[in-house]
């Protein structure tokens, strides 16, 4: 499963701490994401406020370019130590959340966790392709991914197990020293930075402020690579959306099975993810990135409209393949930045692209709970399936005549602007 490259990153010290990290802190927000939505219900009653907490969580990848915009003018290593401490120190303040007068405390400690959450993953992004060889970021990310997703599989059980047997606030105190452990392995890290390079424009002047902001979006727009893979996994993040609005209806209405099925669905297609991110490194190493994201589009595609099928079955290889598929547009997109985007405005190009990329998903979740009130789902989810083929096309299209060009996915030799990729 493991091929000779994918082994190099595992044998790399920088490689190891950054996904022992990752694996740490992702275990420890896995379970205290799930806990949030469960103590304020137990607490409230309420659906709506409950429901409120994952907002709270991603309210702030809305300003995600602003966010990101300290990735690059703050010392990386550091601010990730920094930040995992700041949240180890914040979470035990749920300890005082012992009421339904309290309950703002948690959605005050939610908002942050979530600001803390985009600096973090737009100083990760910008960090990485100074401590791992540009050849294997492929590798890498599809790494952090599987990491990422496997800690989605067992994180919420221990949550819930912790949440029932002793409350809310153990599960803040096991997020709490998560990101303490978390710090200290990522002040481990071995690291030559860049010093930070003051903003500069087009023309050579000062770029600070919105101008300074607004050049991470900017260098999205110029390279022709990024220009195609970031819309194109901000639709398929939308089309995701919509398919994850009508998961209770496939499990009711075309299974015949009650609620709870879903989480064996939502665990199948988990496990479509991790193998995506164990696949991931070696297929970029062979075809370009936009073939493996429209590659990854028809497969999501297709695992959708097998939803659609009275079949359990096709429904479980529906959600493998919708797991297996989505991965590939999102580590496609992110290797991509990180290889065609300066050092000195990656973490604002990072943090642009994660906005673009993830905020579509949010208003598809809010369409397609309206549409599965009016329109059957066995209708829907052919529809949606149409859509994703026909955005798979496109992009792979575009790859055909880029290849033509004399283009290869988002790789240019290593080196941009003059300067070699370390």
């Amino acid at each position: 499963m493991v091929d000779r490259e994918t082994g190099k990153v595992l044998r790399d010290r920088n490689a190891r701490l950054y996904l022992s990290g990752v694996v740490v802190s992702g275990f420890g927000t896995s379970a205290m994401w799930l806990a949030a939505g469960v103590w304020v219900k137990s607490l409230t009653g309420s659906d709506a406020l409950a429901a409120l907490t994952v907002s709270a969580l991603w309210a702030p990848v809305l300003a995600g370019p602003a966010l990101g915009a300290l990735a690059d003018r703050l010392p990386r290593r550091p601010l990730l130590v920094a930040l995992c401490l700041v949240m180890a120190a914040l979470l035990p303040l749920l300890l005082l959340l012992d009421s339904t007068d309290r309950v703002w405390l948690l959605f005050v400690v939610l908002l942050v966790y979530g600001i803390c959450g985009s600096v973090h993953d737009a100083a990760e992004a910008a960090l990485i392709p100074q401590a791992v060889d540009h050849r294997l970021l492929g590798d890498f990310n599809g790494l952090r991914l599987t990491a990422n997703e496997g800690m989605k599989l067992l994180a919420p059980l221990v949550g819930a197990g912790l949440f029932a047997r002793a409350g809310g606030a153990s599960v803040a105190l096991l997020d709490a020293a998560t990101f303490a452990l978390a710090a200290g392995i990522f002040a481990l890290l071995r690291v030559r930075e860049d010093r930070p390079e003051p903003d500069v424009n087009r023309h050579g002047g000062g770029a600070g402020g919105f101008a300074g902001v607004r050049e991470g979006g900017r260098q999205l727009w110029t390279s022709p690579a990024l220009r195609a893979l970031v819309p194109a996994g901000a639709a398929v993040m939308f089309l995701a959306g919509l398919n994850g609005a009508v998961i209770y209806a496939v499990a009711d209405d075309v299974l015949g099975h009650s609620p709870a099925y879903v989480g064996v669905l939502y665990a199948v297609q988990g496990a479509g993810s991790v193998l995506s991110g164990l696949l991931a490194g070696p297929l970029l190493r062979r075809v370009p990135e936009r073939v493996f994201a429209a590659a990854g589009t028809a497969l999501f595609a297709l695992g959708a409209g097998a939803r659609a099928l009275p079949c359990d079955a096709a429904a479980l290889a529906g959600s493998a393949a919708i797991g297996a598929g989505l991965p590939c547009v999102l580590i496609a997109a992110l290797t991509a930045v990180q290889r065609e985007v300066p050092n000195a405005v990656l973490g604002r190009a990072a943090a642009t692209a994660n906005t673009l990329i993830f905020v579509p998903n949010a208003p598809a979740l809010a369409l397609g709970a309206a549409l599965v009130a009016f329109v059957d789902v066995r209708v829907l989810l052919p529809l949606l399936a149409a859509a994703g083929l026909t955005a798979a096309l496109l992009l792979g299209a575009g790859a055909r005549a880029g290849v033509r060009g004399g283009v290869r996915g988002g790789v240019r030799g290593g080196v941009r602007g003059g300067r070699r990729w370390r």
